[in-house]
C-alpha cells in the first residue's frame, strides 16, 4: 500500500473522530490519574519522558495470540513494553469501534494496525464529551501519569491558515489531507492539538513493537509525528503575527501553555527513539520536517508562548 493511500486510509477513520460536537463513538471511561504539572516557564529545567521497554520479551504472547483474545495480548504487550499504552487500553477497553482499527491475520499485522488503533482511541479518549467541548476546551490523554483535561481554546481561525508558511513539500500527503481539503481544513485549533496528540501516541505503540512489523501500515508515523508538530508552530506564528488579540488569550492561559510545552518536548522524545527504524516507521522526510521545525522563527514561537527555553542539540526532549 502506499503512503499516499494509507493517509488517505487514516484520514477516513479520523474524519469520524474529528467532527465538532459529541463523538459516537467515545466510551465514557474512568478516568487515570491526574497529570503532574510540568514548569510552564524557563525556571527550572524539565524533560519529558515516560517509561518503556521495547526489548522485555514478548514471544510468549506471540505464541499465544488468537484472533479472539486480541485485547488482553494488547494489554498484556504494552504492560510489559509500553505502560501507557496498557493504560489507554484499559481506560478505552469499552469502545465497541476498536475492532475496526485492530488487524487480528496475524501477531505481526495485529503489532502493525497499532499505530491507527491507538491513534484512533487516543481521539476517543480525548474527544469524549465529558472532556472536551468542540473548540471551547479539550483534554489529551499523554501517557500513564499524565492527561490534560479542561485546556481553554478559545476558538481560534482556520488551520488552512498556516499554508502560506509552508514553502517546501515534505508534508505534501498531509497537507492536503488536513490542511486543502473543505471541511478538515476549517478546523482550528482543536484540530491540530487533536491530531497531534493522537500522532504522539500512534508512533510510541509501533515504535515498541517494531521487530514485528514487516508491512507499510506503520510507515510514516514518524512522519506523522513532525508534521502534525510543524502544524503546531506555524498556527502559533500566525495567530502571533496575525491575530494579536487570540494569540494573547491563549498566551495567557497556563493549562495551554503547559500542554504545548510538554508536546513539543513529547515529540522530540519519541521521533528520538524511533530513528533507528526510520524506513519501518517514517520516511527521511520526518527528519527533515524536524529540521525545520528548529528553524530560528519556529523556535522563537514556543518560546515566546510557553515561556521556556528549548534545546536545541543533544536532549531535545528537555528544556534549558
Amino acid at each position: 500500500m502506499t503512503r499516499t493511500r494509507r493517509l488517505n486510509l487514516l484520514a477516513a477513520t479520523v474524519a469520524l473522530t474529528l467532527l465538532p460536537g459529541p463523538v459516537a463513538a467515545a466510551s465514557a471511561t474512568p478516568d487515570g490519574p491526574a497529570a503532574t504539572a510540568a514548569p510552564a516557564t524557563a525556571a527550572e529545567p524539565f524533560c519529558y519522558g515516560e517509561p518503556s521497554d521495547p526489548k522485555a520479551d514478548i514471544s510468549d504472547l506471540k505464541a499465544r495470540f488468537r484472533p479472539s483474545n486480541w485485547m488482553p495480548i494488547l494489554q498484556e504487550m504494552y504492560r510489559r513494553r509500553w505502560p501507557s499504552g496498557e493504560k489507554l487500553a484499559v481506560a478505552q477497553a469499552g469502545d465497541r469501534y476498536w475492532g475496526q482499527f485492530v488487524d487480528t491475520r496475524s501477531f505481526e499485522a495485529f503489532a502493525e494496525s497499532m499505530m491507527v488503533a491507538i491513534h484512533e482511541e487516543t481521539h476517543m479518549w480525548d474527544l469524549d464529551p465529558s472532556r472536551t467541548t468542540w473548540d471551547v476546551r479539550t483534554a489529551a490523554w499523554i501517557n500513564a501519569s499524565r492527561q490534560a483535561r479542561d485546556v481553554p481554546l478559545h476558538g481560534g481561525f482556520p488551520r488552512r491558515e498556516i499554508l502560506p508558511l509552508i514553502n517546501d513539500r515534505l508534508s505534501e500527503d498531509m497537507d492536503r489531507i488536513y490542511l486543502r481539503d473543505r471541511q478538515q481544513g476549517g478546523y482550528r485549533l482543536q484540530g491540530v492539538l487533536a491530531e497531534l496528540n493522537a500522532g504522539l501516541t500512534g508512533l510510541p505503540a509501533v515504535t515498541v513493537v517494531q521487530e514485528y512489523i514487516k508491512g507499510v501500515g506503520a510507515s510514516n508515523a514518524r512522519d506523522i509525528a513532525a508534521t502534525n508538530l510543524r502544524y503546531l508552530l506555524l498556527y502559533l506564528r500566525v495567530a502571533r503575527d496575525r491575530y494579536p488579540a487570540y494569540w494573547n488569550k491563549i498566551k495567557n492561559e497556563a493549562g495551554l501553555r503547559e500542554l504545548v510545552l510538554v508536546q513539543f518536548l513529547r515529540t522530540a522524545y519519541w521521533l528520538d527513539r524511533s530513528a533507528p527504524y526510520t524506513g519501518k516507521l517514517g520516511s527521511p522526510d520526518a527528519d527533515r520536517i524536524t529540521e525545520a521545525n528548529y528553524a530560528p522563527a519556529n523556535i522563537a514561537v514556543i518560546e515566546e508562548f510557553t515561556g521556556a527555553t528549548v534545546r536545541r542539540g543533544t536532549d531535545r526532549h528537555c528544556t534549558a
